[in-house]
């Protein structure tokens, strides 16, 4: 456990936003929305604020996580910016270093790089993709060479530089789906991590993270980032509200094989739900910290102490941007973050 995880207060927090579009607004609006809400998590004096990868998602308009990364560190002065993530069975090596590269000259100091194993989530979006299912599997290997490319070390391809990439020194993150805890404490990187398999699974993984890291030039130590959903409000109705646009995007996805944009919370309260909707959409309420200030802080201080965190990342999505904010600030509030 870290000498930060041992006392919660001094845990940073983080955010992660998908720029998750919302019913009756153009999708180009919530890359925008995503480049505004990076100044506001900066005033509200978060430490990281990071941009996903997503392909052919209704429901998403991040696509170009280092395109929107550059958009962000632009309109920002302090807080770090990076990707959570770009999935690297998707990109050759050689371009994604070269992309962090230029990021990391525009911007010293300032960018982070979360990587992560997931591929296009139907057959036609790997297909574009030029990827097959099997490409997760060889995650390792091309972080491996990702990071040689930063370090001249790679002997894939001799007398092939990565410019302006070689010689930085980017900090590196790895997304624990499937076999990224293991590969994350191999490679000696930092874990980001979220219960999605309950939060006993998620400790053990934790545990396994710790046992099995490897010191390398890319950390001395096991770090451990947990990310998962905060909601809060003046009361805890309210703060509920907030997770439902996000719960039925959810239940509705697994049913239709669609991921939609958001929908206010007044209109999912009153949807038509199906047996099988209504048992995915209670599900996808679970898991989460909501409710006041009061009701959250002891919760969110319990998590932090079974998990040993070293920092938190809020991944809060919703249809009401201002009830979202407003959510940000008092969470802000909560653990006395300062910009």
């Amino acid at each position: 456990m870290s000498s930060a995880a041992q006392d919660p207060a001094r845990v940073p927090f983080s955010v992660l936003d998908r720029s998750r579009t919302r019913e009756g607004r153009e999708p180009g609006e919530a890359l925008r929305d995503t480049v505004e809400f990076a100044r506001q998590a900066e005033a509200l004096g978060y430490r990281r604020f990071w941009v996903s990868e997503h392909h052919s998602v209704p429901g998403v308009a991040g696509s170009a996580p280092t395109v929107l990364a550059a958009a962000v560190a632009a309109a920002t002065s302090a807080i770090r910016v990076g990707t959570g993530g770009v999935m690297l069975p998707n990109h050759r090596p050689l371009v994604v270093a070269e992309q962090f590269g230029v990021l990391a000259s525009l911007f010293p100091g300032r960018i982070d790089m979360g990587l992560g194993r997931s591929v296009g989530f139907t057959d036609g979006i790997r297909a574009a993709l030029g990827q097959g299912k099997e490409a997760a599997d060889r995650f390792p290997e091309q972080l491996d060479e990702l990071l040689g490319w930063f370090t001249g070390g790679q002997p894939a391809h001799p007398q092939v530089h990565a410019r302006p990439a070689e010689g930085l020194r980017v900090p590196a993150f790895v997304l624990a789906t499937g076999a990224g805890a293991r590969t994350a404490a191999r490679a000696g990187l930092p874990l980001v991590i979220a219960a999605v398999r309950g939060q006993d699974a998620m400790l053990r993984a934790i545990d396994d993270y710790r046992a099995q890291f490897r010191a390398s030039a890319w950390g001395e130590r096991p770090y451990v980032v947990v990310s998962g959903t905060v909601a809060l409000a003046a009361t805890t109705g309210e703060a509920r509200r907030i997770l439902l646009p996000e719960a039925w995007s959810a239940a509705y996805s697994r049913t239709r094989g669609s991921f939609p944009p958001l929908a206010p919370a007044g209109a999912v309260e009153s949807a038509a739900m199906t047996e099988r909707q209504r048992a995915l959409f209670d599900e996808a309420m679970t898991g989460h910290l909501f409710g006041t200030e009061e009701e959250v802080g002891p919760a969110l201080d319990g998590l932090l102490k079974r998990s040993g965190a070293d920092e938190f990342l809020v991944t809060t999505s919703t249809y009401d941007r201002t009830a979202l904010l407003d959510s940000y600030r008092r969470l802000a509030r909560l653990r006395g973050l300062t910009a």
